[in-house]
């Protein structure tokens, strides 16, 4: 139960953080139309983290809502990946971490569609068109800079070599993950890692990128070993919840 709770959790994590991270760029981007582009990225984002919350909380079978997994967990309860927790930065970054994000989930929504559990594949199949978008956006993007201007160039090369480190950890499996995938719940992350590294060089190949050649990567994000930016970030996230418990518009 642990394992699939756990599960559940790590998939609404990602989802919440990532839309605290782009929720940052409202009213901050480079034009009207990609400002207004990237919120929704993130509402659709924040929409996926509550159905699963709310799963995570019939799962976990304590008498818990979803604003609790949000509100009233430590950093070292979290389980999302280290990319999506590093700050926006410039353009190119927040698109190349974007990227590299949805050419993984991606994978991960189209295994789920087939997951055993029921209530995980309706999410999924809810979810599916959104994420489909997502990955579309990012990667014309990343195209778009790629092959664009001499500066927009660097800066989405920078961006990559930059945030590469933190993708290893798509595909080392928690122990969570591999039990879930034993029994049909989740994928095998591992076998996700040659389509992502195909469809990412495809993208890489048409935007004029090279992609980095490190070999080490960092991890722990999804037992709960974060970098500093996270605790920075649930301070701002957590902070009327926790002053104000129970509180209600």
């Amino acid at each position: 139960m642990n394992s699939k709770k756990n599960y559940i959790l790590h998939l609404a994590d990602n989802g919440l953080i990532l839309a605290q991270r782009l929720g940052e760029w409202c009213g901050h981007g480079p034009v009207l139309e990609q400002d207004i582009a990237l919120t929704n990225i993130a509402l659709d984002v924040l929409g996926q983290a509550r159905y699963f919350y709310q799963y995570a909380a019939e799962v976990d079978g304590q008498g818990k809502e979803e604003d609790f997994y949000a509100y009233f967990r430590d950093e070292r309860e979290f389980k999302n990946f280290l990319l999506i927790e590093q700050p926006n930065g410039d353009w190119a970054h927040t698109i190349m971490r974007q990227f590299f994000y949805d050419n993984f989930m991606q994978l991960v929504y189209t295994s789920l569609l087939s997951s055993s559990d029921k209530q995980i594949a309706a999410i999924a199949s809810k979810a599916i068109k959104e994420v489909n978008y997502h990955l579309k956006f990012s990667s014309e993007w990343v195209i778009r800079m790629g092959d664009g201007t001499d500066e927009s160039h660097k800066r989405i090369q920078d961006a990559a070599n930059n945030l590469w480190e933190y993708t290893g950890e798509f595909f080392v499996p928690t122990t969570y993950e591999t039990e879930m995938a034993s029994k049909g719940i989740a994928p095998n992350i591992a076998s996700l890692k040659n389509d992502w590294h195909t469809r990412g060089n495809e993208i890489f190949s048409e935007a004029t990128l090279q992609v980095p050649q490190a070999t080490w990567f960092q991890s722990g994000g999804k037992t709960g070993t974060h970098t500093e930016y996270l605790g920075i970030m649930l301070t701002d996230l957590q902070y009327l919840q926790r002053a104000y418990p129970g509180n209600s518009w």
